[in-house]
């Protein structure tokens, strides 16, 4: 957990975004219990009910799972889930503009994966 939070977007996403890296980078393992909604409340100086909607965000997307009177899991498998989620948004976000802003300037394919392995050699 990195408590640094901006103004740029909600404040329950960065926290689920903040578990979800927590768990990419496995900070936190699969079937290890996450930090709890008072944890995370203390941690970024918010309100708990904040930080469970972001904790619930989680829940919703498989990501995470409750054990009654416990806390808290990564679920089996979170780290693919999270992966495919995020290789959409980064489709969506970055691939599909560069492909219509090649296409007007006239940047083949070729081109583009020149321009991809050049960048890749710096």
């Amino acid at each position: 957990m990195k408590p640094e939070l901006d103004g740029n977007k909600s404040i329950y996403l960065q926290i689920a975004e903040s578990i979800e890296d927590d768990i990419l980078q496995n900070i936190i393992a699969e079937e290890s219990q996450v930090p709890s909604t008072n944890q995370l409340a203390v941690a970024y100086v918010i309100n708990p009910a904040t930080a469970a909607k972001g904790i619930n965000i989680l829940v919703d997307e498989g990501i995470l799972y409750k054990k009654r009177g416990i806390g808290m899991f990564v679920s089996s498998g979170a780290v693919k889930k999270i992966q495919t989620k995020r290789k959409t948004a980064f489709y969506d976000k970055f691939i599909v503009p560069l492909v219509a802003e090649a296409s007007t300037l006239d940047i083949s394919k070729n081109e583009l994966i020149d321009m991809i392995k050049k960048e890749e050699k710096k």
